[in-house]
């Protein structure tokens, strides 16, 4: 395949870095902008081929992603997933001055490690969940029932959105910390916080921050919020948990105290500050948890809910200039429902041809994830969440229909889907 380009004459060369539906979400933006002229991503996926170019490189080495950049003249990187970030990849491209969006890995430890996020959460009295480290069994047998009955043991460390244990059986939660222990040297028990969840993607510089519109994912496999986590089998914004009062209170209480330290740190933190929340009964927002980049599949649903241009939202943020701009949305819904392979979260089956990808709906998004095109230029599946099919109107409801109908003309092999995504607001 040849060098896409879109318009040479005003436009700027995007690397996107990732593979995912996020980063196909990502791509999409950018294609719509004037302002982009070449758009790269690495490694990318069977969709992202479609609009720009692909580069089979291993991103989890940075060293690598630079030698990229360098080759190909790059004027901005966009990095999608946590690894690269904690790795170091933003300063190194600061080092060869090359714009990133994404934080330096001082920054990116707020996800690289949960004790580190709760140390900053409890300095600047951020609400969020009681916890304590554990570095022995003996001292979890000792201090678990203080924390239960349903045990929250977290990991901390990246484990790909894995690295968390919910439970209402001791003898479980016992066997999370014994493992964790013997992987890592200790884990945290936290406190379980009830409510109901939501997340709020931020993009910050130290000039500005524009939160993006509020999301609400569905992180269990099954219906009704059962069965194993996931990584996320659908989505949906705006999110009604997240009311005008809420969205205050997560400015003041949150968010408005992050953004002043980050902007006083050494390292200046540019990029997603992504904000996972718990609203209890009286809409009081406690922090689940902190990630340094865009959630996936909250992406899906976000991205194209952003009307003006996505190309200068980045830019302008990697140059610590977000304040010189107004960011505006459609006020419109969208929802996206997670097309999962066979045996997807424990051992998904893959290399499986897709079909039926081509829809002629302008409201309807089809988002790749784990796909890529075999030998004979037909689209397979290539991990667990194969699609992120994404439906876009006035509604949440026609959002949903729109998605669901769009599932329905896609074949895959022994794939399955949630049939409720969106079910506590629709």
């Amino acid at each position: 395949m040849g060098l896409v380009v879109f318009n040479e004459v005003m436009g700027n060369s995007v690397l996107v870095v990732g593979g995912g539906g996020r980063e196909h979400a990502i791509s999409l933006g950018l294609k719509e902008s004037m302002n982009v002229s070449e758009l790269h991503i690495a490694p990318g996926n069977a969709g992202t081929a479609l609009i720009g170019n692909n580069h089979q490189i291993n991103i989890s080495n940075v060293d690598e992603v630079v030698e990229l950049v360098k080759e190909l003249d790059v004027d901005l990187v966009i990095v999608g997933p946590e690894g690269p970030l904690v790795n170091g990849l933003s300063e190194k491209l600061n080092h060869i001055d090359v714009l990133c969006f994404g934080p330096f890995s001082s920054g990116a430890n707020l996800e690289g490690s949960k004790e580190f996020a709760k140390d900053v959460m409890m300095m600047l009295n951020i609400p969020t969940a009681a916890s304590i480290r554990i570095e022995s069994i003996e001292q979890a047998e000792e201090l678990i029932d203080g924390f239960g009955p349903i045990w929250v043991i977290k990991r901390d460390v990246l484990a790909g959105g894995k690295g968390v244990t919910v439970t209402e059986d001791k003898e479980d939660a016992l066997a999370a910390i014994s493992e964790g222990i013997s992987l890592d040297g200790f884990v945290l028990i936290e406190e379980f916080l009830e409510g109901e969840e939501a997340s709020m993607l931020v993009v910050m510089d130290e000039s500005s921050y524009v939160c993006l519109p509020a999301s609400q994912d569905h992180k269990r496999v099954g219906e009704g919020d059962t069965g194993p986590n996931t990584g996320g089998m659908g989505a949906y914004a705006p999110a009604p948990i997240v009311t005008e009062s809420v969205k205050n209170k997560v400015i003041q209480r949150i968010i408005e105290p992050m953004h002043n330290w980050l902007s006083t740190q050494e390292d200046l933190y540019r990029g997603c500050l992504y904000v996972g929340l718990m609203i209890n009964e009286y809409g009081d927002p406690y922090v689940v948890e902190f990630n340094v980049r865009f959630g996936d599949p909250e992406t899906q649903v976000t991205i194209p809910l952003i009307s003006s241009d996505l190309y200068d939202l980045f830019a302008f943020t990697a140059e610590g200039k977000l304040s010189e701009l107004n960011v505006e949305f459609h006020q419109k819904h969208a929802l996206t429902v997670v097309l999962a392979s066979e045996g997807y979260p424990s051992k998904p089956k893959t290399n499986r041809i897709i079909t039926g990808l081509n829809s002629e709906n302008k409201d309807v998004i089809i988002h790749h994830a784990g796909t890529k095109l075999n030998s004979e230029g037909e689209i397979t599946s290539s991990g667990g969440r194969v699609l992120a099919i994404t439906g876009i109107s006035n509604s949440l409801s026609e959002a949903a229909r729109l998605s669901y109908s769009s599932l329905e003309n896609i074949g895959l092999e022994g794939s399955h889907f949630r049939k409720d995504i969106g079910h506590r607001s629709l």
